[in-house]
């Protein structure tokens, strides 16, 4: 009987070790893909390392978020839902480590950053987001690094998001009834072309007629430093991001680990020596959350530094320009721009990915302000912002294999049918607060923007309504089962 169970024991160990080769082979082949097509691209002509400057940084986005199984949804959920703060904690760390790049970064002249408008906007795009995310169970980079993992329920996530958003910006008809006047007004005034018809759609007015009336500064340049360092270190990094950052860590501790930690009777209580000590446990408890928030943050912050550099290599303001002069000019917006923030973004070029499928289907999805002014609708093979959502699904397939956590999973139907309904509301959301979860909210309070912290609010009020909505959900599905047992 020894023997057998040897036997067992030891061809599961060479079934196990043949797996592990097998998905390092694959990881090494998806790495191999990026590397051929940077290459490849880059023979055709050296101009395209613009394009594979966003493959790459997205590609190191996808290793740090599924390393550390980053997601603001997850954050959010396990707070409100198990009390558990880990990811809350990883999300604070790396806001404040993206906040010193990007100062550093912005002060040398070096920053691709623009302020959003402040307004109660963000509030509400944050709070339907949030609603939608904890729906789906990621939020939009966890959807996208989740897909790399194997998940054909976050890839649900994904394609609903995109396809909302397309639809959303470009509906009029009735919804014009629903648009204040004053927008409506306002937005004739900006004298657009007439071919964007700004007086015919919900989303055109609510952009020209509201968000551009809006002030749009970062406390940097609200702060008027006349010294650039002390404008971005003092006004961005340290008043809008290391503060806010550690009151919300203070918050936490309190609420949700303080409890738990000073219940260790290995501990001796010695007043503000003891609570921070818990302070600080809580801050390191989670390496993986760690590392993957330093990754992120200085990742983050040299891609600002990366594609600026890049920008003013070929005398450009945007990748248009580039695309134009390569003889790419099919998709280009009316003022030949397409979407370049030059940092870390997600949703917009999904929207676009969307937009140029129903373009293709004889949808007229450039006679809006969204895409047709300034975003455009390129072929997905010359966008560089979807060159990079792209590759953050690679590197989070790279790494998923790495670590033996790559699995391709298929959903039942209800979690389907809530991953397509609650990437609806993320669309939705993402487009009245114009941006997600990096866009509107990481990427801009590390910038000194306070519009992100809006967008953080509404979206934590989101995402206490969308969990207990779900307890209430499982508790109404569980009374009904066990109703029907007693039948």
């Amino acid at each position: 009987m020894g023997d057998v169970t040897n036997n067992s024991v030891s061809v599961q160990a060479i079934e196990t070790a043949a797996g592990e080769g097998h998905n390092i082979l694959r990881a090494y082949l998806v790495l191999g893909f990026f590397v051929v097509v940077s290459l490849w691209t880059f023979s055709i002509d050296t101009r395209y390392i613009y394009l594979s400057a966003y493959l790459w940084f997205g590609f190191i986005y996808g290793m740090a978020l599924q390393y550390g199984r980053f997601c603001m949804a997850s954050a959010i959920r396990d707070l409100f839902a198990v009390g558990v703060p880990r990811m809350a904690v990883g999300i604070m760390i790396a806001i404040v480590l993206f906040s010193l790049v990007s100062a550093y970064v912005t002060a040398v002249g070096k920053s691709t950053f623009h302020a959003s408008p402040i307004g109660l906007y963000s509030v509400i795009g944050g709070l339907v987001f949030g609603v939608g995310m904890v729906f789906t169970g990621g939020c939009a980079s966890g959807s996208l690094y989740k897909t790399g993992e194997g998940s054909i329920a976050a890839l649900l996530v994904v394609l609903s998001l995109s396809f909302t958003q397309a639809i959303f910006v470009d509906l009029g008809g009735w919804l014009n009834h629903l648009v204040p006047a004053a927008w409506t007004v306002s937005a004739a005034a900006k004298n657009l072309p007439a071919v964007l018809t700004p007086t015919d759609g919900w989303y055109d007015q609510f952009v020209a007629g509201y968000i551009w009336d809006l002030p749009a500064k970062t406390l940097g340049e609200l702060t008027r430093f006349s010294n650039p360092f002390a404008a971005a270190f003092i006004g961005n990094a340290l008043i809008t991001s290391f503060l806010p950052a550690v009151v919300i860590l203070a918050l936490i501790y309190a609420r949700w680990y303080r409890k738990g930690y000073l219940r260790d009777k290995s501990i001796v209580y010695r007043g503000w020596r003891t609570e921070f000590a818990g302070y600080w446990s809580m801050i390191t408890a989670s390496r993986r959350t760690a590392v993957a928030g330093l990754i992120l943050g200085v990742a983050a912050g040299m891609q600002m530094w990366v594609m600026q550099g890049l920008q003013q290599h070929f005398d450009i303001l945007n990748v248009g320009e580039l695309l134009k002069a390569m003889g790419h000019t099919s998709g280009l917006s009316i003022q030949d721009t397409v979407f370049d923030p030059g940092y870390f973004y997600i949703t917009t070029q999904e929207a676009q990915g969307a937009a140029w499928v129903l373009d293709k289907f004889g949808v007229n999805e450039m006679d809006n302000i969204f895409f047709g002014l300034d975003n455009g609708l390129p072929n997905p093979v010359l966008n560089p912002v979807l060159w990079m959502s792209f590759a953050l699904i690679g590197g989070s397939a790279v790494m998923a294999l790495l670590n033996n956590e790559f699995k391709l999973k298929w959903p039942s139907a209800e979690i389907a049918l809530w991953a397509v309904f609650g990437g609806i509301l993320m669309g939705l959301g993402a487009r009245i607060g114009l941006g997600c979860n990096i866009g509107a909210f990481f990427a801009t309070v590390t910038n000194g923007d306070p519009s992100g912290w809006l967008f953080g609010l509404g979206m934590t009020a989101g995402g206490y309504i969308g969990v207990k909505f779900f307890n209430w959900w499982i508790e109404r599905q569980m009374a009904k089962e066990v109703a029907g047992l007693e039948l």
